[in-house]
């Protein structure tokens, strides 16, 4: 089917592009999401007869998504969700997720603005595209955690093998400890049997 694009859509053309595609492709996303129309003669007319207006307000609307995406790219947003000690998920996190967390920090994002080629299903960071405007996107970053303090020590460059080997280490050397502990009381209370054991001493004094 062919169609005349009303603003750029990726891997397709540019606004005032007439291509072929799919029926399907057409009428359940093309034209319901007014990106496009069927290329009749009366539609080409119709889009020549606004391109100035179309033009101007995808101008209009790209600048605001680029102050937008100069504010949003980079930022680091936090989920919290229970995994396994390996880092699986005990579920998944999907654009509405990423959508909705950037939205509670006062970015106004939603979901179909969130390109995720499938759900997350570990702990860690995870990147993000948000596409603002045909024109624009903005990159996130998702720290998936199982807590707000799992989530800083994600944020400073760690991994959950390493979070884990440090626990895995910390266990280890409290053991260490409770067991030098327990040494050293059984040779203190040693040496105090040893003591209490001991003969003793006669005195010197000569026999009148």
């Amino acid at each position: 089917m062919e169609v005349v694009l009303l603003e750029r859509v990726a891997k397709l053309g540019q606004m005032g592009d007439v291509v072929n595609v799919k029926p399907g492709f057409a009428r359940n996303y093309l034209m319901p999401q007014g990106k496009a129309l069927r290329a009749t003669k009366a539609n080409l007319a119709q889009f020549e007869a606004q391109r100035a207006q179309l033009e101007a307000h995808n101008l209009e609307t790209k600048k605001e998504a680029e102050a937008l995406a100069e504010k949003l790219d980079g930022q680091q947003f936090v989920v919290i969700r229970s995994a396994s000690d390996s880092g699986s998920l005990y579920g998944s996190v999907t654009n509405r997720d990423a959508a909705e967390v950037a939205t509670a920090e006062g970015f106004t994002i939603d979901r179909k603005q969130v390109v995720l080629d499938k759900p997350v299903k570990e702990l860690g960071l995870h990147n993000m595209t948000v596409v603002l405007h045909p024109e624009v996107s903005a990159t996130i970053v998702i720290n998936v955690a199982r807590s707000p303090e799992e989530a800083e020590l994600q944020a400073s460059g760690k991994s959950i093998a390493e979070l884990a080997a440090e626990a895995e280490a910390e266990a280890e050397f409290e053991i260490a400890e409770l067991f030098d502990d327990i040494g050293a009381a059984a040779s203190e209370d040693d040496a105090l049997v040893e003591t209490n054991d001991a003969p003793a001493e006669e005195d010197d004094q000569p026999e009148v």
